[in-house]
């Protein structure tokens, strides 16, 4: 048996008038996520338990099969792991975006939490510069992707009321860096790479070519090393992962997936949809289950960016979901599950902790009765379909048909 998830991250949404009352995921053309909710089975999965962040961490540990209750250590460590970075039991990684904050009404404010998503080659001499300037024997910085970072602090102190910029979006940051001041060496430190970004030769290159800057560095989602049981151990089954997101590449790293990097994939619009539909199909040749992972959704929540959201959507059923139905044909018995990590709602432009849906179609699969509405939130919901526990889903997916 082969399987493959797809998993188009932040497509969850709610109704919005603009629409017609439609959401997103309604609104939009999907014809082939629509085809396996209705040949399949389809429900909903509670992905963020009661307690636990609503983060992208937080949700994909429970579709790949971790109750994040007991394996959650926040995305830091798991970003670390995806670029190779080894982390000892005392040291605490922490995510370093680099952001554009500006005064708005003389307040200074965050206006952009991804830099107006600054491209991979210009981040990393930012970043690098900031490691010769800053980084020592305390702070270590390491070059990701765009706007993601990762610093990592040597003996350092995870316990720090620490916010994802994506959260606020628009709002004064001056209430969320008081909350920090119980780790004032941090501040310092972001102040310092502030004076130093503020005449950077690629500021002044963007700020000519009427791009955001990247004015600031912002801390958030620090945690030590954490501990998960091999995914082949607790299955039987050989994973593969497939995402642009270091935090994805990260839980594969640590869950012992062959991590597959995909040319062309960006974790953001412009990604390569058609290219990760064909290197899923590629990877089960030689392993059991693929996990691929479609950031662009998400990233169109939260700019607040509706006609974006719709269109990667789409892509996402077009290029990577149909290319994976059709193409998964040719390996006999076989299990395909559509779903989302957790809403990122249009309206509120972060992550929220509504079940999401499921449809799960293939060998063994009976198909939810009476159902022809598609993939969509309500229409899940209108099923009686309901995993509670959304680590459970994994099981669910391999081990059963209902």
């Amino acid at each position: 048996m082969k399987y493959v998830i797809l998993v188009g991250d932040g497509m969850g949404d709610y109704p919005i008038a603009e629409l017609g009352g439609k959401t997103p995921l309604e609104a939009a053309s999907t014809p082939h996520m629509d085809w396996i909710a209705d040949n399949g089975e389809l429900g909903l999965a509670s992905t963020i338990p009661l307690g636990c962040e609503k983060g992208s961490d937080t949700a994909n540990l429970s579709l790949l099969g971790y109750d994040p209750k007991k394996t959650l250590t926040r995305r830091g460590p798991l970003e670390a792991a995806s670029l190779g970075v080894r982390l000892s039991e005392t040291d605490v990684a922490f995510r370093c975006n680099l952001v554009t904050l500006a005064k708005q009404n003389g307040i200074l404010s965050m206006d952009d939490y991804s830099a107006g998503h600054i491209g991979t080659d210009d981040a990393r001499d930012i970043i690098e510069d900031l490691g010769r300037a800053l980084g020592d024997e305390t702070f270590r910085f390491y070059p990701g992707m765009s706007y993601r970072h990762l610093m990592v602090w040597p003996d350092g102190v995870a316990e720090v009321a620490t916010t994802p910029p994506h959260d606020i979006t628009g709002q004064p940051v001056g209430p969320y860096l008081d909350r920090m001041r119980s780790q004032g060496v941090l501040l310092q430190l972001m102040d310092r790479a502030r004076a130093m970004l503020n005449d950077h030769p690629i500021n002044r290159k963007r700020v000519k070519a009427g791009l955001k800057p990247a004015s600031h560095i912002w801390f958030w989602g620090q945690g030590r090393a954490p501990h998960l049981e091999a995914f082949e151990t607790k299955t039987g089954l050989k994973g593969a992962i497939i995402s642009a997101v270091d935090l994805l590449r990260g839980i594969g790293v640590y869950a012992g997936f062959k991590i597959i990097m995909v040319p062309g994939a960006t974790g953001y619009f412009d990604t390569d949809y058609e290219a990760k539909g064909a290197y899923a199909l590629s990877a089960l040749k030689d392993v059991d289950l693929v996990y691929v992972h479609v950031e662009a959704p998400d990233e169109a929540g939260h700019a607040g960016m509706l006609d974006k959201k719709i269109s990667t959507i789409e892509a996402f059923d077009a290029m990577v979901v149909g290319k994976v139905l059709e193409g998964i044909k040719g390996f006999g018995e076989y299990r395909v599950m559509a779903v989302t990590d957790h809403y990122t709602p249009i309206t509120l432009r972060t992550h929220t902790t509504e079940p999401v849906p499921f449809a799960i179609y293939g060998t063994g699969i009976s198909a939810s009765a009476d159902n022809t509405g598609g993939f969509s939130e309500k229409n899940a919901g209108a099923q009686g379909v309901f995993v509670a526990d959304g680590y459970k889903l994994m099981e669910r997916l391999i081990r059963s048909s209902k």
